[in-house]
């Protein structure tokens, strides 16, 4: 190994230790297993030597945001035995393509999405794991991305009535310049109606490098953690 990628590994290996302290303890102080929370490291913009590393470092779970960058990794890294996730906004025409490649998509927010992926998943041997993205903002407010936790129940039928897809929960993301605890509060609400008619509809993906200790703490079984364990982004050109 060069010098390069031992010094590299090191500093996975660090960072990693240090957000996994950090899960451990929210989970102590939320009186949880810390083994009911999954790591889900997102290695946007970074090469497939880090996740080369972070699979020997114990990383099962890879989270990626863009199309071709994911297929390219998916491809590149086929013989680690590595659940992908797919947690960026979807755009409809590509759909069908995540759903050959990804084993989870946490971003399905909306209904068009839900034949497409249904579509591409019907080239998979097993159905493909989907979480409804629900958006945080307050009502009325315009949003990136997320659908108003009152159409949930509408995708979720969607899904349910889909062959090749699998409802597993929700997925979310705290507002940007908003206080987290009070919109992971919100979440656990949303989530608690939402489990009434979805029993086993469990996953919760919430929580970033800045916020994973509430997220934690409000209930999240999954956590999507980029900067806090591979640093900056390096510039794209």
């Amino acid at each position: 190994m060069s010098t390069s990628m031992t010094h590299r590994r090191a500093e996975l290996a660090a960072n990693l230790d240090t957000v996994r302290a950090r899960i451990a303890a929210a989970c102590a102080e939320a009186g949880r297993s810390p083994d009911g929370v999954r790591l889900v490291v997102v290695t946007k913009f970074f090469p497939s030597s880090d996740v080369r590393i972070l699979a020997d470092l114990g990383v099962t779970d890879v989270g990626e945001n863009r199309h071709q960058e994911a297929e390219t990794k998916v491809a590149e890294c086929a013989d680690l035995p590595l659940t992908w996730h797919f947690i960026g906004a979807l755009q409809s025409n590509k759909a069908a393509a995540v759903a050959t490649y990804a084993h989870v998509v946490e971003s399905l927010d909306r209904r068009k999405l839900v034949t497409a992926l249904d579509t591409g998943a019907h080239h998979r041997a097993h159905p493909l794991d989907v979480l409804l993205q629900v958006s945080l903002d307050p009502a009325g407010v315009d949003h990136r991305a997320g659908a108003e936790p009152a159409l949930l129940a509408e995708l979720a039928a969607a899904v349910g009535d889909a062959r090749m897809l699998r409802l597993r929960g929700l997925m979310a993301v705290a507002p940007l310049g908003a206080d987290p605890v009070e919109a992971f509060v919100r979440l656990a609400g949303i989530r608690a109606d939402f489990l009434v008619d979805h029993p086993d509809a469990t996953w919760l993906s919430a929580g970033m490098s800045a916020d994973l200790e509430h997220a934690v703490k409000t209930g999240a079984t999954h956590v999507r953690i980029g900067s806090a364990v591979l640093g900056s982004r390096p510039r794209v050109q």
